[in-house]
């Protein structure tokens, strides 16, 4: 199942670019599924490059 912590480090290990693959609201159950609150700001950088 894809959690948060492991879409940050996805996102956040990119070199240049990332290109996710996959059911948008599977992307948006990951972000707002959350484990220990952090504040990366991972939300509203995702809905930003979907708009």
């Amino acid at each position: 199942m894809l959690r948060r912590k492991l879409l940050y480090t996805l996102v956040t290990r990119a070199k240049a670019w990332v290109v996710l693959v996959g059911q948008r609201e599977a992307l948006e159950l990951a972000v707002h599924r959350l484990g220990h609150r952090r504040n990366t700001g991972l939300a509203r950088r995702l809905a930003l490059s979907l708009e």
